[in-house]
């Protein structure tokens, strides 16, 4: 099942779903790497991670193409906000992740990807408008959501663009498609410092010794991707985001059974 062929293929049809709906598909990519691959958990997400870093580095310039710098450069207020909080929880994330018994890291897994499945949901179906906070209640309540964000991008390996795109048009009251780039410039420095952290952890070695298992399938993702933005607002979203979000909440299913004890050994083992 890691043939060049099969694991291209495997990553294009990730970046297809999610370039369909503007992201990179890392939460698509995890229960991939579970439930096909044979990864164990915590192998999964750094490797997700690692692969969710190449595609947001990919992402970046053509993203800053279409919304450039002076577009931005109002907002680096916003940025700076979410980031004192995001940081701070990248590494707390993979910090616990690479603590957590394995079992338990498959169910809190299991539940963040129904997270990501009503996030998906509600991002691309509700009319999203600001909360109208402000001043130092909307500086406290950003460290806090970044810091939350942070967290959750770590554990599953993931860049945040789920969570981070709504809060920032909630909180900010930016616009979606500023809000889209914005959350790059933010997810990038996050997903380095959990990957730091990552990098300290014995498990590591999951990430040498797949090199180019990780480029293959992140270079499928990234074909996806483009292939995936081709067809953006092709199938409406009212069919579209419940059939994305079944998808997550069957890989949920699927992740949670792996944290029974005979299929946790299994599943180590091939990781």
């Amino acid at each position: 099942m890691r043939s060049i062929p099969v694991t291209f293929a495997c990553g294009a049809a990730v970046g297809v779903l999610g370039g369909m709906i503007g992201l990179g598909g890392a939460e698509f990519r995890l229960p991939l790497l579970i439930s096909v691959f044979g990864f164990a958990a915590l192998s999964a997400v750094i490797l997700n991670k690692a692969m969710s870093l190449i595609v947001v580095l990919t992402a970046l310039p053509a993203r800053l193409a279409a919304v450039s710098f002076s577009d931005l450069a109002p907002h680096w207020t916003v940025a700076v906000n979410l980031l004192a909080g995001s940081l701070l929880g990248a590494w707390a994330g993979a910090s616990w992740a690479v603590k957590m018994h394995t079992s338990t890291l498959y169910r809190v897994l299991a539940v963040l990807m129904v997270a990501m499945a009503v996030a998906l949901v509600y991002t691309h179906t509700a009319d999203l408008g600001g909360l109208g906070l402000s001043g130092p209640l909307l500086a406290v309540v950003g460290v806090i959501a970044g810091f939350g964000i942070g967290v959750v991008a770590a554990i599953m390996g993931v860049a945040g663009g789920e969570l981070l795109i709504p809060t920032i048009v909630l909180l900010y009251g930016v616009d979606i498609k500023t809000a889209g780039s914005l959350s790059l410039v933010v997810s990038m420095p996050t997903m380095l410092v959990a990957f730091a952290r990552y990098s300290r952890d014995g498990s590591f070695a999951v990430l040498r010794a797949n090199l180019r298992f990780t480029f293959v399938l992140a270079a499928g993702s990234i074909a996806g991707a483009l292939f995936g933005g081709l067809l953006l607002g092709a199938i409406p979203d009212m069919v579209l985001m419940p059939t994305l979000a079944a998808i997550l909440l069957i890989s949920a299913a699927k992740t949670a059974r792996h944290a029974a004890p005979a299929s946790e050994a299994a599943t180590a083992k091939a990781g």
